[in-house]
């Protein structure tokens, strides 16, 4: 049997994950000293609701080593092998939390996937390799298809400021003042690396959108257009937009729309939204 591990910015709500015969392994929000496990004791909306009257940003933490080496040793006992698909080790800890478990627990049926992503990114990984497993695909031959395939992930966001990107470390004070001007909304991106990198700004929301729409242009198009999936933090107002230009625009299937949950909300901030998919052009084939 496989088992197919993430970690909770994957944003997958307990119902689905389930559907999808995932296990979760919850990171941490720190409110003061105030915790919540990620998903399981803090929903999307309450968190929302708690950073707009918060007067301090929340924090978050990267699982401990033991997380996952629960896990590990329960599918060692069961003979299970294990995929677990995480965020990007360049923007958390957990991927190599889950390293320091899988020497601890000396099993080599456990294959580590670094996503090189977050949120919707991650999750259209893992669904990948639910839908592999299903099919019948071995352990390493799944591992192996979620490594060639993350060369054609993408992931580009329109946030409302920049100020949560940089006060979590997450995007330098030089992108993050380049993306500030007044009435300027930026375009966030996933790098090939795994990192947050500014990709565009633009006047006003509107234009944010359109800049948002020629990023999809740029990476060659959408190469699976039942993989495509949008999301925003807070509200799903904003997913409007982006939605109608793949179907009426594109002519695309209705993707799925998901709430970014606490963790990527930490740093994004309220109002912000954006898709993922998997393009037609690999990162190699860009660069």
């Amino acid at each position: 049997m496989i088992r197919i591990l993430t970690d909770s910015t994957a944003d997958l709500l307990p119902q689905q994950a389930s559907a999808l015969g995932v296990r979760v392994v919850p990171l941490t929000i720190h409110f003061g000293d105030t915790h919540f496990l990620d998903g399981v004791e803090l929903t999307s909306e309450q968190f929302y609701g708690m950073l707009a009257g918060c007067e301090k940003l929340p924090t978050t933490s990267q699982p401990a080593p033991g997380e996952f080496l629960r896990e590990f040793l329960d599918a060692r006992d069961a003979g299970d092998d294990v995929i677990c698909i995480l965020l990007s080790s360049a923007l958390s800890g957990t991927f190599q939390s889950a390293q320091i478990a899988a020497a601890e627990a000396d099993y080599d049926r456990i294959f580590l996937v670094d996503s090189c992503s977050v949120t919707l990114g991650l999750q259209l990984l893992v669904r990948r390799a639910a839908h592999l497993a299903a099919a019948g695909l071995t352990a390493p031959e799944i591992a192996e298809h979620l490594e060639q395939a993350k060369q054609h992930l993408r992931l580009f966001a329109i946030v409302d400021t920049l100020k949560y990107l940089h006060r979590g470390g997450r995007l330098s004070a030089a992108a993050a003042l380049a993306g500030g001007l007044l009435g300027v909304k930026p375009l966030i991106t996933i790098t090939q690396e795994g990192s947050i990198s500014l990709a565009g700004k633009a006047r006003g929301l509107p234009g944010a959108y359109v800049a948002l729409f020629k990023k999809i242009d740029e990476a060659g198009g959408i190469a699976d257009p039942d993989s495509v999936l949008v999301g925003s933090t807070g509200t799903a107002d904003s997913t409007g937009p982006i939605v109608r230009y793949l179907t009426q625009n594109l002519s695309l299937p209705e993707p799925g729309v998901y709430s970014i949950g606490a963790v990527v909300g930490t740093h994004a901030g309220p109002g912000a939204c954006g898709i993922a998919f998997f393009a037609k052009d690999s990162f190699a084939e860009n660069d």
